[in-house]
C-alpha cells in the first residue's frame, strides 16, 4: 500500500504535462461517439474516448517494453487501460475551473471495476490538447472517502478535491515500473458472502417455449414449496411468457429466499421487451428492506437501480427492451450478500 496522500499544491504551480490530441484520435472518437445509442452520453463516450487514445499513446512512449491494452468497453463513466500487471481508471473531464473531481461512485466501488490507478485528464477539444491534472491510487481515494464521509452527489458521483491527486505524471511510471501490484489493495468479493452465476439465460428461448433448468413457469412456481401469495399472479406484469426462479440469499441470511420473475414479450422482429420483479417467498408478505435490484449493462454500468422499504410487497425495474443477443446482468443485494444472474436477450 502507498502510504500518505501527496500534498500536490507546488506541483501545480509548475507546466502541466500536454498530450497533442491528433486527427486520427478524433476520427476514432467521432466513430465510437456515433455507435453510443444513448444521446445524453455521446459527448461524455467522446471525451473520454480522446481520453484513453491521448494516455495510452503517452505511456507507449515512454515504456515501449511495457505491455499496454484497453480494458472494457469505453462508455460515458470512464475508460481503462491495463498497464503490465495494472489497472489504469482514466477520468477525462472538459474543465476543473471548481478544482472538483466527479468521479462515479461504481468506478470506485464495483470490485470489477476498481483500478489500481485513476488518472485525471482535461480534454480541451477546441485547444487540441489532453492535460494530465492528476493521480492517485485506489487504497487512499477510498480511505480519504470513508476518513471524511464523503456522499454521493445527484449526478452518482464522489466529489473527490483535486489537491489529493498526485500532479507529477511521472510519477505513474515508476509506480508502474517499480511497484508490486499487491502494494494496492483493490476491493474483492469475499468468498462465502456472494453467490456468482456464471451460466448465461438466453431470454429469446423462452418465447420459444424453452425454459433453462433451474427457471419455472409462474403457475409452476406459484404451486411449488416456495410458497409465494397468490396475489403475486396478478402484480406479475403484462402479458407475454412469465418465468421465475428462487434465488437463495444465503446461508449468512438464514437461507432465505426471493422470487426473480420475469416477463418476455416479443415488440418487433428486432426487439424483445423485459419485465423484472422480486418477491418474497416462504408464505411472507413483504421483502426484507434494503433489498437491492440492479440492473447492469454488459459493461458492468449501474442502468437501473431500485430498493425495497419496509412494507414493499414487490419491487421492480422499469420495463426495457433490447435486441437479439444484447447481454446485461441482475444482481440482488442484502447486506453483504451479492446474488447476480447473468442473460442475453
Amino acid at each position: 500500500m502507498i502510504n500518505s496522500l501527496t500534498n500536490s499544491t507546488n506541483f501545480r504551480l509548475l507546466m502541466p504535462e500536454v498530450i497533442w490530441i491528433e486527427p486520427e484520435h478524433i476520427e476514432r472518437a467521432t466513430a465510437i461517439r456515433a455507435r453510443t445509442s444513448n444521446e445524453s452520453q455521446q459527448w461524455q463516450v467522446y471525451l473520454n474516448t480522446l481520453a484513453l487514445l491521448c494516455l495510452e499513446e503517452w505511456l507507449r512512449e515512454r515504456m515501449p517494453n511495457v505491455i499496454i491494452n484497453r480494458e472494457r468497453d469505453i462508455n460515458d463513466s470512464a475508460s481503462y487501460l491495463k498497464v503490465g500487471d495494472f489497472k489504469v481508471c482514466i477520468i477525462a473531464t472538459e474543465n476543473l475551473l471548481d478544482e472538483i473531481i466527479h468521479l462515479p461512485q461504481d468506478v470506485l466501488i464495483r470490485p470489477e471495476l476498481a483500478a489500481h490507478f485513476y488518472v485525471i485528464l482535461e480534454v480541451l477539444e477546441e485547444e487540441e490538447q489532453v492535460i494530465i491534472r492528476g493521480l492517485q491510487c485506489y487504497d487512499l481515494l477510498n480511505n480519504y472517502r470513508i476518513q471524511v464521509n464523503l456522499s454521493i452527489q445527484a449526478d452518482g458521483c464522489y466529489p473527490f478535491p483535486l489537491s489529493i491527486f498526485d500532479a507529477e505524471p511521472n510519477r505513474l511510471l515508476a509506480y508502474c515500473r517499480h511497484l508490486d501490484p499487491s502494494a494496492i489493495t483493490l476491493p474483492v468479493r469475499e468468498k462465502g458472502l456472494e453467490v456468482v452465476r456464471e451460466t448465461r439465460t438466453k431470454l429469446s428461448r423462452w418465447l420459444q417455449g424453452i425454459v433453462d433448468e433451474g427457471w419455472q413457469t409462474l403457475d409452476a412456481l406459484i404451486n411449488s414449496e416456495a410458497n409465494l401469495a397468490l396475489a403475486t399472479r396478478n402484480t406479475f406484469l403484462g402479458t407475454g411468457t412469465k418465468v421465475g426462479k428462487i434465488i437463495n440469499l444465503g446461508m449468512q441470511l438464514g437461507s432465505q429466499t426471493v422470487a426473480m420473475l420475469i416477463t418476455v414479450t416479443q415488440e418487433s422482429e428486432e426487439k424483445i421487451g423485459i419485465n423484472l420483479q422480486i418477491y418474497p417467498t416462504g408464505g411472507e408478505s413483504y421483502l426484507p428492506p434494503d433489498l437491492q435490484l440492479t440492473l447492469l449493462s454488459k459493461a458492468g454500468k449501474i442502468l437501473q437501480e431500485v430498493r425495497s422499504r419496509s412494507q414493499d410487497s414487490y419491487i421492480q425495474l422499469k420495463s426495457f427492451k433490447g435486441e437479439p443477443g444484447k447481454r446485461f446482468s441482475i444482481e440482488i443485494s442484502l447486506g453483504d450478500v451479492n446474488v447476480k444472474e447473468e442473460f442475453e436477450l
